[in-house]
């Protein structure tokens, strides 16, 4: 069983935000899967389906961008996921929109839902899927420019982003991590 979580924060305040990159990858990833996102549970939004014989969790957490980690450990926790088959898919300001990254693991890199992630599974040891959404400039607070939204000369690449983003699951999903990275980190 493969667990995919996109992070970001709930309710129509941050709909659409540069921080809600991963919430938006789920979104495309449910309707590339058939997977509907939409029970509540284990402190997230969770759709279950399977994905050529495999069975894969879809996940947005509930508990807001800090404390994602919360709701992946509960959701792995409950169906005895390894940290293996876990791919966390989250916003980051060191890719420009339209461009994304595979890793097979890592820090936090400075993002407080990654460090929530690592700290609640003790582990940096799973997969990630990083959406650029574009640096901050100088005369912007990191929090607002990551709860900002895309302007309309950003908006387009950073759908494409999304769009590879599900892309790189679904490689993932069908081919392993080394494939995803070697299709997509040099796009």
């Amino acid at each position: 069983m493969k667990l995919i979580a996109g992070l970001g924060n709930p309710g129509d305040k941050y709909a659409g935000t540069r921080h809600n990159a991963g919430f938006c990858c789920i979104d495309e990833l449910s309707e590339r899967l058939m997977i509907k996102v939409n029970n509540k549970e284990h402190k997230g939004l969770v759709g279950k389906g399977n994905y050529q014989g495999e069975k894969i969790i879809l996940l947005k957490p509930l508990t807001f961008m800090n404390n994602s980690g919360e709701a992946i450990k509960a959701v792995a926790g409950y169906y005895n996921i390894a940290l293996e088959d876990i791919i966390v898919i989250y916003d980051d300001i060191s890719l420009e929109p339209g461009h994304i990254r595979v890793r097979k693991k890592g820090r936090a890199g400075g993002h407080n839902g990654m460090k929530s992630i690592i700290n609640h599974l003790h582990s940096e040891d799973f997969v990630r899927i990083r959406i650029g959404v574009g640096a901050k400039p100088e005369k912007y607070d990191l929090a607002d420019w990551v709860l900002g939204r895309f302007d309309n000369e950003t908006q387009e690449a950073a759908k494409e982003g999304i769009i590879l983003g599900a892309k790189a699951a679904n490689v993932i999903l069908s081919e392993g991590c080394e494939a995803a990275m070697n299709l997509f980190n040099g796009i």
